[in-house]
């Protein structure tokens, strides 16, 4: 798989060239930037938005111009090729599915906003879809993008010792959408608090249903 992206930040992306679980992996991550493409004085990358109104806009022809120069077709044909999708407020929640979606493409293109977002022709020209981190609003797209990145990763082959884990891991359909039971290791005792004895029983059947019974509910969005 390969994913690219484009920011105003690409050496932030660097360390995720480095975690074993990527490395291990077919994942090759490129990073661009929007100031390397610009036509506009000064490495220019975004105006003021139209209507008025505080902050700056990511200009349309900036991103168009990045496209064009990485991919060597018409900005506006990159989407019939690939995923191109757009760090944003507005996207479809980031879920356990929507990453079981993405890992099945074998590259996509991610745009990380700044300032006061994408010009909205970015969303209707150039991109063809759009993904939120959660109901909050965060200085940029390029952890979203990260996010994204690490979640996908995880799922190629290679990533994981062993691969059946990733059905049976919290928010999966073999979990039914829930979390997963809770986990114990060394020491068996700690400040007085022990750990439940049937795990230390090697009752096979026993720690299965212990298990079943302490399985999570799924996401709570207000805990508290």
């Amino acid at each position: 798989m390969q994913i690219d992206v484009f920011t105003l930040f690409p050496e932030w992306f660097a360390w995720l060239q480095e975690p074993r679980h990527l490395v291990n992996t077919n994942l090759g991550i490129r990073p661009f930037s929007y100031r390397d493409f610009t036509q506009l004085s000064g490495r220019q990358v975004d105006d003021s938005p139209y209507g008025g109104g505080p902050g700056m806009v990511l200009r349309v022809d900036v991103v168009a111009a990045a496209f064009e120069g990485v991919y060597g077709m018409p900005a506006a044909e990159v989407r019939t090729h690939r995923p191109v999708i757009v760090m944003t407020p507005r996207g479809r929640p980031l879920t356990d599915a929507v990453v079981r979606e993405l890992a099945q493409y074998d590259e996509m293109t991610l745009l990380c906003g700044r300032y006061e977002g994408f010009d909205e022709r970015v969303h209707t020209v150039l991109a063809n879809d759009a993904i939120c981190l959660g109901p909050y609003v965060l200085a940029g797209g390029e952890i979203p993008a990260m996010a994204i990145i690490d979640a996908v990763g995880r799922r190629l082959p290679g990533a994981l010792g062993n691969q059946a884990s990733l059905d049976q891991e919290s928010f999966s359909p073999g979990l039914g959408g829930g979390t997963e039971y809770p986990h114990y290791t060394r020491p068996a005792e700690f400040a007085g608090h022990t750990v439940p004895s049937v795990l230390l029983s090697g009752d096979h059947a026993a720690i299965a249903r212990w298990r079943e019974d302490h399985l999570g509910a799924g996401f709570v969005e207000d805990p508290l």
